[in-house]
């Protein structure tokens, strides 16, 4: 009891540090080039006109983890590298959003496709998902393949069942149940709370929370160690509701039923293959990934016809805004993403 009183009080130190910490991330948006509902598309080109690159991320995390601060952002490097990067801010739910299933985002998704086409003068643009996000890249590109030139995946899952047997059954007895209830005929669908997602992450890994805050309290709060952590624990807690078709399609038929890998994931009524893929792709495969664990993503890349594959020294978060994402992922990626998208 006191030794486990006395991590408690080393944790609570360190959410007080994290709390009282000075950043603020203030970095601006880009143009908005085309925007449909509460989904914008920021354009990181500038003025160069490099090859497109449409950026999706999760439904459930606000869209600038990909270009979280200074120094932690993959589109800015991008940019860099000669490309146009193209974010997609999926955004909280709005009132039409709020009635959205997989099938209304992933439609979404392939407008904001024929966007970053028009404004590359008619040429396909390479497609990036991100977790979540490359399902739904998957999915679009599977139905918009004219107006994809590549596809790349950074920690997507695909078997929703692999990983530790432990942690497995765990997804596959809690995730249905927290689904929400489908709403009566007529009501307005009431979205997942972003309380009860967190709740979901956190029960794969319960312990993160106490070893993360209690090693914060060794860190320098003037190094940028510190800012890094700060900036990340931002992001992790301006999470985002999920709509409800959307919840119940993940939690139920993702995450209960495993219907990607199972051959059942539809979407408008079309089974997701990954063999009818017959361009260009790249699977990223963080080897310490917490969320999505590496088999998960892994089965993916099997199923993809002749996929790259990269496996980034990180784990899920740390892989795109870590101290190793530069040399881990972001070079290789925009290099991939030069010579083969």
């Amino acid at each position: 009891m006191q030794e486990a009183t006395s991590r408690l009080g080393r944790m609570a130190l360190g959410i007080g540090a994290y709390r009282d910490h000075a950043y603020r991330r203030d970095l601006p948006d880009p143009p908005v080039i085309w925007a449909e509902g509460t989904t914008r598309l920021l354009d990181y080109g500038g003025e160069a006109r490099g090859k497109a690159v449409l950026l999706a991320p999760s439904l459930v995390n606000r869209h600038y983890v990909l270009d979280l601060a200074p120094g932690q952002s993959l589109v800015r490097y991008l940019a860099a590298q000669g490309l146009r990067p193209l974010l997609l801010d999926w955004a909280a739910p709005g009132p039409e959003e709020l009635h959205f299933d997989l099938t209304a985002y992933v439609a979404r998704l392939g407008r904001a496709l024929a966007a970053a086409r028009a404004a590359q003068d008619g040429a396909p643009a390479a497609l990036l998902g991100y977790c979540m996000g490359g399902n739904l890249a998957l999915a679009a590109a599977l139905r918009h393949a004219d107006d994809v030139s590549g596809l790349a995946l950074l920690a997507t899952p695909w078997d929703f069942h692999a990983g530790g047997a432990h942690q497995a059954a765990l997804v596959q007895q809690l995730a249905p149940q927290l689904a929400p209830p489908e709403p009566e005929a007529g009501a307005q669908p009431e979205p997942m709370a972003v309380d009860m997602l967190q709740a979901f992450f956190w029960a794969l890994d319960p312990l993160t929370v106490l070893r993360k805050f209690t090693g914060f309290t060794r860190t320098d709060p003037e190094s940028e160690a510190a800012q890094r952590f700060v900036a990340m624990e931002d992001w992790l807690n301006d999470g985002i509701p999920l709509a409800n078709g959307v919840a119940r399609e993940c939690l139920e038929g993702w995450y209960g039923a495993n219907s990607p890998a199972r051959g059942e994931w539809r979407v408008g009524g079309e089974v997701m293959q990954p063999a009818r893929w017959r361009k260009p792709a790249l699977v990223v495969l963080p080897e310490r990934d917490k969320l999505v664990p590496k088999p998960s993503a892994e089965a993916l890349f099997h199923a993809l016809p002749g996929a790259w594959r990269h496996d980034a020294p990180s784990g899920h978060i740390g892989m795109v805004v870590g101290p190793r994402a530069e040399s881990g992922l972001w070079q290789p990626l925009a290099e991939w993403l030069r010579d083969w998208a």
